[in-house]
């Protein structure tokens, strides 16, 4: 589920579903929340790097689960997404992404709490919110326009348009397109650059950092949290659902000519 490897004072997280493309379900969630939470504690670990096994970084939610809880046929777990999205927001420890293949939902939206990304030049991501007839997720509403600018922002965030490598880092969301085989290579030796230094002078260094952000994550989150909690299950939720399954194209204009005829 997840593989964890030290070397240097540099802790590797490998999110390891490749069959799934790395799909967060409620173990992976779980698992994910808890190696952050020990790598937090350690006094051995400077940094940590979280990447992907095989050839996703993470295809974001799992929407078999998705669809279950829509269904009444789904489990919580421990910590779920809320979890592991509290210990991404509250990490005091350089985090460093090496993004090596696609990455969809939170495999997106976890770049903005990263404080390095590195992305294969073969990677890209989206941020699928509208075409899954849902909101933004894990204070994106706030971390992206932070990095972005609002107007690049809005267009990742409401356009499900998918995002390449150079782009990111165009954008501000990425700091280095790396040749895939160099990926790995390249993210650890700027973490071990890191990770030589005090973990005192870091933790205090990314904390007056972020210190601008004051509430602002809390906040973006609850307001996200809300919108999501009133589109999950909606009618256009449904229907990009059943046009997954169906492999189609979702018809969210018929959505919207029902509702706006009060069907």
């Amino acid at each position: 589920m997840i593989r964890i490897e030290d070397t240097d004072r540099v802790r590797v997280l490998t999110l390891d579903r490749p069959d799934a493309l790395n799909a967060f379900n409620e173990a992976l969630y779980d698992a994910t929340c808890e190696a952050l939470t020990d790598a937090a504690a350690d006094p051995a670990v400077a940094v940590v790097v979280i990447t992907g096994a095989g050839r996703a970084f993470s295809a974001g939610t799992d929407l078999i689960e998705m669809a279950q809880r829509n269904s009444g046929g789904f489990t919580a777990g421990k910590h779920g997404f809320p979890g592991m999205v509290d210990q991404l927001a509250a990490f005091p420890k350089p985090l460093f992404l090496a993004v090596n293949g696609l990455g969809l939902g939170i495999g997106a939206t976890m770049l903005g709490f990263a404080d390095l990304v590195f992305m294969s030049t073969e990677a890209r991501i989206k941020c699928p919110f509208t075409s899954l007839g849902v909101a933004p997720e894990a204070a994106s509403s706030v971390t992206f326009p932070a990095l972005l600018g609002r107007q690049q922002a809005a267009w990742v965030l409401l356009s499900s348009e998918w995002i390449g490598a150079a782009e990111c880092v165009d954008m501000g969301l990425a700091f280095k397109a790396v040749a895939p085989d160099a990926l790995l290579d390249e993210t650890l030796r700027h973490a071990k650059v890191l990770a030589s230094k005090s973990i005192a002078s870091l933790v205090e260094s990314k904390k007056v950092l972020l210190a601008g952000l004051g509430d602002r994550l809390a906040q973006a989150r609850t307001r996200e949290d809300e919108a999501f909690r009133l589109l999950l299950g909606g009618p256009a939720n449904r229907e990009a659902l059943a046009a997954f399954a169906e492999r189609r194209d979702p018809d969210f204009a018929a959505v919207d000519a029902r509702a706006a005829e009060g069907g």
